[in-house]
């Protein structure tokens, strides 16, 4: 795939696109002499399974703004608590009782709040079950997860679904250029800013890399020692994302060395 301004340099002097007719015979040119990059379109089965992951991130993506909300409106009424506890049944009984004082267009909006949890938490535990169950039975997430620590059922559905096919990748160093974890970095002249994450690439395969880089802070993590010199070093949440790259990496080669047929199959 190509557009009239990505294949400018290959127009030679004169890299600006030109017309219509200049251009569509440039790429025709480029496309014949097998100079342009393929498309991948996934299979039917995928972008279905894809789609899931996908309702899945956004259940999730609800429930913790509506979290940080309950947690705002109780901040704002001198009750503050944790984050992970607002969803907590004791914490409910306690809004509930008479102790917490609360005005009573506060206490509607946490009502609000607790419904819609309760809604995503409704359909999003058996959507959940569902990848997982899926997860276990196809071959190509069986792998990922029998060989990488961290990837667990439903973080193997994601890779398996968002990173396609790697043989479409020459090497790994693309694959976490496709994750958009890859750092991008401003440069003129003498001055170099700091370093960000370019972010291009499926939000949801960032999100379960990052996660599944996070399980490297166990004891029982072979990658312990790397994510806690990395911690030490700028912080933890670097180190995650230090440790997603290198699951990346290791999923590409994983996938790619699996029988192409076996990837995609599925369960019975």
């Amino acid at each position: 795939m190509a557009g009239p301004c990505l294949v400018a340099a290959a127009r030679g002097r004169k890299k600006h696109a030109k017309t219509d007719r200049s251009d569509a015979r440039l790429m025709r040119e480029l496309l014949q002499g097998g100079d342009l990059s393929e498309s991948w379109i996934p299979p039917e089965v995928v972008l279905e399974w894809r789609e899931r992951v996908r309702l899945y991130k956004t259940l999730l993506d609800q429930r913790r703004m509506w979290i940080e909300r309950i947690h705002a409106e109780l901040f704002h009424h001198g009750a503050s608590l944790p984050e992970g506890q607002i969803a907590s049944p004791q914490t409910r009984d306690w809004l509930n009782s008479d102790t917490v004082q609360l005005t009573a267009a506060a206490r509607q909006r946490i009502t609000v709040g607790y419904h819609i949890l309760d809604a995503t938490d409704a359909m999003g535990l058996p959507l959940r079950k569902d990848l997982e169950r899926f997860a276990r039975r196809q071959p190509a997430c069986k792998a990922l997860t029998a060989a990488h620590y961290g990837i667990v059922p439903l973080a193997a559905v994601v890779v398996w679904a968002e990173l396609g096919d790697c043989r479409r990748f020459s090497r790994s160093l693309q694959v976490v250029r496709h994750t958009g974890l890859d750092v991008t970095v401003d440069q003129s002249e003498r001055h170099r800013g700091r370093g960000y994450l370019s972010r291009q690439g499926p939000e949801t395969l960032r999100w379960a890399l990052f996660e599944a880089g996070m399980a490297a802070c166990r004891a029982t993590s072979p990658d312990r020692a790397y994510y806690q010199a990395v911690k030490q070093a700028p912080d933890g949440k670097i180190a995650a994302i230090s440790m997603a790259r290198k699951l990346a990496r290791r999923c590409y080669h994983t996938l790619r060395a699996m029988d192409p047929d076996m990837v995609y199959a599925m369960p019975c």
